[in-house]
């Protein structure tokens, strides 16, 4: 008998997979990774799921779906949450890649680490419904946490998993998962709580904009919102500015052809990527944008160096620093 384990790497998917180790079945994880993931913690990726899987002695399958999701994520039938996630199409998506993943492997079922009520959108029972049922698993889905708070699922009732020993867990409280943890030995679950940028306020606004001036964005597009502060020059041309060192670096990394990319020489400041159609007075708002977040002295003139990716002739341009009011005009 083999299941499939929805791996996030989070404590919930863990102690719901080690349970189902306990009864001798073979286990196989598979984790679904979008650009949109927020997991990660002191430096570790969102492959937290990996370590997870590592630890546990089992086999992890890891599928990238970013370009598919956002299909999804523009137009999802279930709606959005609070901000731009839309966490029923997106479960119904992944369930449904995984039943066609336990169908290649010649696995028998699902199982989950849901908990009843712990999620406010996914995993009330009415959505928990209607993602078994649109994801084509009826029957097949085993919530070890919270299996006594629905009717049995098809391997319970076949006796391939012993129903007595799963638990009836349900709200956002973790300590029953806690305690759970460390009587099955589970000392490390790297990713408890997990994280999806779309519903943080910042993130949507921003994601929102995009999808609004440019449809057609792609995923190098989707993380230079995630790396800086954006501002939006006009419905073709947004720039976006770092906040740090490793933000700078990475901008820099991103910058694509035909971007314009803008750092300062004299004195530290930050690197600017200016994505789109940009005049010569927007070029020179930019430099200003620049020079405001730049270590210059006040009520001094910054040169600022631009040069368009990836091998243009810089070019320099003297700015004075942009005042708040042209900050809040721009930024999304």
């Amino acid at each position: 008998m083999k299941a499939i384990s929805l791996m996030s790497g989070g404590l919930d998917s863990i102690v719901a997979t080690k349970m189902i180790l306990e009864q001798g079945i073979e286990v196989e994880a598979v984790n679904f990774l979008t650009v949109f993931c927020n997991c990660t913690s002191g430096g570790k990726t969102c492959l937290a799921s990996q370590s997870a899987s590592d630890e546990l002695g089992i086999k992890l399958k890891v599928f990238e779906i970013s370009s598919d999701f956002y299909e999804i994520v523009k137009n999802p039938k279930h709606g959005y949450g609070r901000n731009l996630n839309p966490c029923l199409d997106c479960r119904i998506y992944m369930f449904k890649k995984a039943k066609a993943y336990m169908e290649e492997v010649g696995a028998s079922f699902i199982i989950t680490g849901e908990v009843l009520g712990e999620r406010p959108m996914s995993q009330r029972r009415d959505a928990m419904r209607i993602i078994e049922t649109e994801s084509g698993l009826s029957g097949l889905l085993v919530r070890p946490l919270s299996a006594k708070l629905f009717d049995p699922s098809i391997p319970e009732k076949e006796g391939w998993v012993d129903r007595e020993k799963f638990l009836e867990i349900s709200g956002r409280c973790r300590k029953p998962q806690i305690a759970l943890a460390e009587e099955l030995g589970i000392n490390d679950y790297p990713c408890p709580a997990g994280g999806c940028l779309l519903t943080d306020n910042e993130f949507a606004k921003k994601f929102r904009d995009l999808m609004k001036c440019k449809p057609n964005f792609d995923t190098n597009d989707v993380r230079l919102l995630k790396t800086g502060r954006v501002f939006r020059f006009s419905p073709e041309a947004v720039f976006i500015v770092g906040r740090n060192e490793k933000e700078n670096n990475t901008l820099s990394n991103l910058a694509r052809e035909n971007d314009i990319c803008f750092s300062t020489t004299d004195v530290p400041g930050p690197v600017g990527i200016a994505r789109g159609t940009f005049s010569e007075e927007a070029l020179q708002k930019a430099a200003s944008i620049i020079a405001r977040y730049s270590d210059m002295e006040e009520g001094q003139d910054l040169k600022v160096t631009y040069q368009i990716a990836p091998d243009g002739k810089p070019e320099t341009i003297s700015a004075s620093s942009a005042n708040q009011a042209e900050l809040d005009n721009l930024r999304v």
